[in-house]
């Protein structure tokens, strides 16, 4: 088997150029792939996710200092809605009375739409997220008094 070397190379360089982490071409019976090693994007990741989890902790500890109630969290990572479709009903609003189960909002993940049941009975005190912002796993998106 001959390997093009200049066709490898080329590939590299576009890797950089474009800022890619993965770069695939096919020719005939001829497939080449060339991909940057996963530590160096790890590397240059690492900074970024420790700033935003720093950045949520100090807005949850300013959350637990202004309010007081139950907190709903989302349990996973995803995007958050407040109604099942656009325009329709939302599920929840402030001073609204809700029991324990009861839908409060859905995060989408992957293509996936899942409810978020409420873990308390009570009265919808804040909506601490907006519809359609991301949320993490764990950040608290509604209090119940």
């Amino acid at each position: 088997m001959k390997i093009n070397k200049d066709t490898i190379k080329e590939l590299s360089e576009y890797l950089n150029e474009f800022n890619l982490t993965e770069i695939e071409y096919t020719d005939k019976d001829t497939k080449i792939k060339v991909s940057k090693t996963s530590a160096t994007i790890t590397a240059a990741t690492a900074p970024i996710q420790a700033t935003s989890t720093a950045e949520n902790s100090k807005n949850d500890a300013n959350l637990q200092q202004s309010t007081s109630g139950t907190k709903v969290t989302s349990p996973i990572i995803g995007t958050a809605y407040h109604a099942p479709e656009p325009g329709a009903k939302k599920f929840v609003e402030i001073g609204k009375k809700i029991k324990k189960g009861d839908t409060v909002m859905i995060v989408e993940a992957m293509k996936t739409m899942n409810h978020v049941p409420s873990t308390a009975d009570g009265v919808i005190k804040e909506i601490c997220v907006e519809d359609g912002q991301p949320v993490e796993f764990g950040q608290t998106i509604i209090i119940v008094e």
